[in-house]
């Protein structure tokens, strides 16, 4: 299978998981009173997933070379908390496809300004009007597949 073709599968899944991620902790939320509390537990299950995969694959060695990395690397942490504490909170009030829905629109939007621009050392790929209409395509897509109520 061509490493493509890897790429697209594995990204796939990954989208699978960020809606059950989403209604999971938001249960665990609710059922314990706290979206912090369900975050935190989320954030302790990840760190020792991603511990174990770093140890397997012999990535341990890699750490020595993080406190000399541009601080503002680092910051990328703060915004997977938010992502986790926003979902975990707004998910059962507001809907886990209404949810994911702002969440996809907030990924279109930022990928390409991203690409666009070549912002955190992504190869530069312009924003031409076929793409912008591929990314409105997609999000109009997205929201018709959902009722969302702005009141």
């Amino acid at each position: 299978m061509p490493a493509t073709a890897t790429y697209a599968l594995v990204m796939f899944a990954a989208g699978i998981g960020i809606p059950i991620l989403a209604a999971l902790n938001a249960n665990l939320g609710a059922r314990i009173g706290s979206p912090a509390a369900a975050a935190t537990i989320l954030f302790v299950v990840a760190f020792a997933g991603a511990a174990a995969v770093m140890l397997a694959t012999g990535g341990a060695r890699a750490l020595a070379l993080a406190p000399v990395q541009p601080k503002p690397l680092f910051l990328a942490g703060l915004l997977v908390a938010f992502y986790v504490l926003s979902i975990t909170w707004i998910a059962p009030h507001f809907g886990v496809g209404n949810a994911v829905f702002f969440v996809l629109l907030g990924q279109l939007v930022a990928a390409a300004a991203i690409d666009h621009y070549g912002l955190f050392g992504a190869t530069p790929s312009p924003l031409t009007l076929t793409r912008a209409g591929g990314i409105a395509l997609m999000a109009a897509g997205v929201a018709l597949t959902q009722k969302v109520q702005l009141s």
